[in-house]
């Protein structure tokens, strides 16, 4: 996004990092806890630096476990779409599909959207490094829910409620500040 884009605030959310993976989401008047990465949000970011990467991230779509979770509220036109055993998310810089959504098995290293964990029962795919994209320059940065460990690799998490609340306020950004 450039800076002469105008944004849309009643449709934003801001991110501030707290320290040690922890961040507050701010979003029409209210505030959530949050998860990030947990190292230092960057403006650098890099394939498997484990830092969330700052600046405006728009929500490109929602995938869910039809099998675990009810689909979720989202704006109207916002594209939605249950997950399957074979999505995956290539992460590897070398390969041609880096960043994008795969078709398990795939040749390269990739991501495994269908997790035995919960944290990608709800899962929105942000724009970060796809317009275009740039080998190593991170991939895979989504919002979810928590992991077990509390922290993410790079991404953002909400408790379900939190997440599915938002969403369903019409979410379709987030601005990750430094």
């Amino acid at each position: 996004m450039s800076s002469s884009q105008p944004i849309d605030h009643h449709h934003t959310a801001w991110i501030r990092a707290d320290g040690n993976g922890a961040a507050t989401l701010f979003f029409r008047d209210r505030r959530y806890p949050a998860s990030i990465g947990p190292a230092p949000v960057t403006r650098y970011k890099r394939e498997g630096d484990h830092a969330t990467p700052v600046g405006a991230l728009p929500i490109r779509r929602v995938f869910y476990r039809a099998d675990r979770t009810a689909r979720p509220e989202t704006r109207h036109d916002m594209p939605v779409e249950p997950l399957g055993p074979t999505d995956g998310w290539c992460d590897d810089p070398s390969h041609a599909d880096y960043n994008t959504l795969v078709t398990l098995p795939h040749p390269a290293r990739c991501e495994t959207l269908w997790r035995d964990d919960t944290s990608y029962d709800i899962v929105a795919s942000l724009g970060w490094n796809d317009d275009p994209v740039v080998p190593g320059n991170g991939s895979a940065i989504f919002l979810h829910l928590p992991t077990r460990s509390g922290v993410t690799e790079g991404c953002l998490a909400l408790a379900e409620p939190d997440l599915r609340a938002v969403l369903a306020a019409g979410l379709v950004k987030l601005v990750v500040q430094d």
